[in-house]
């Protein structure tokens, strides 16, 4: 029997909103959706602010019991140590942070980070107890090269080496082209990559991992594509950049996969 996965919707601030900010941010958002009923438990919803506010919503959430989760946007391949400007894995959890990103196209790309750096980021927030949000995607010049898929499953293999059986990971499928471009890849082209991605969860970590396993799809997602996106059989949910800055872009974003398959 398939195993009934709940959609994550998962909103990357990036460098934007500063702990104050963030506040109102929060308390706007959990309105909007508490007074539509959409905080029932069909729909987990994800914050990913900056480093800099978390502590400030970690508390808003616990204060006033919003039921968001609460990510960090990266985390240090070390746990300790002289390593200036690193956050460990071990602060994260402290802040009851349940996911984090890695791989993010902008830490591949600005931070020259490898698939290899990647792997060894993912082994750091398994042993905090975090949930990694594994992010993979193809460059323009990829997909012209070698396809839509090629890129991103090769990411994924490297990413899950040394990952076991049991281990509860996200995988998130962000095109680099469509990321803030306004121009999304189609409902089609995101569930053959998030199949293929779900292929190498199995290859690597058994089909019951595969099953239970949320794959997202993010790249210039909004409310008014959101509903296509989330149709499609393998893809459990959205990484959500620029819309997830917007109050009432973000809860319609939330609250119309709430009713996908009724």
């Amino acid at each position: 029997m398939a195993v009934a996965r709940v959609p994550f919707i998962a909103g990357n601030w990036k460098m934007n909103l500063d702990h104050q900010q963030a506040i109102a941010f929060v308390q706007k958002l959990h309105w909007a959706l508490k007074e539509a009923k959409h905080l029932d438990g069909t729909v987990e919803v994800g914050l990913f602010p900056p480093f800099t506010d978390l502590r400030t919503v970690q508390t808003l959430l616990d204060a006033d019991k919003i039921p968001f989760a609460l990510g960090a946007q990266d985390l240090s391949t070390k746990d300790s140590g002289a390593y200036t400007g690193e956050i460990s894995g071990a602060f994260l959890k402290r802040l009851n942070c349940a996911y984090v990103i890695v791989g993010h196209s902008e830490r591949r790309e600005y931070h020259a980070e490898t698939d290899e750096i990647v792997a060894a980021k993912v082994q750091a927030a398994l042993r905090h107890g975090l949930v990694p949000v594994i992010c993979v995607g193809e460059t323009s010049e990829d997909l012209e090269k070698f396809g839509a898929s090629a890129v991103p499953v090769g990411q994924l293999e490297v990413a899950l080496e040394g990952v076991s059986a049991d281990a509860d990971i996200v995988v998130a499928y962000e095109p680099v082209w469509a990321i803030g471009s306004g121009q999304a890849a189609t409902p089609d082209q995101a569930q053959e990559v998030c199949a293929k991605l779900r292929e190498v969860i199995a290859g690597r970590l058994g089909q019951e991992a595969a099953e239970r396993s949320r794959v997202l799809y993010g790249g210039s997602v909004k409310a008014g594509n959101i509903a296509s996106f989330m149709r499609e059989p393998d893809v459990d949910g959205a990484l959500v950049g620029g819309a997830s800055l917007v109050v009432d872009e973000f809860a319609a974003i939330i609250r119309f996969q709430k009713h996908v398959g009724v």
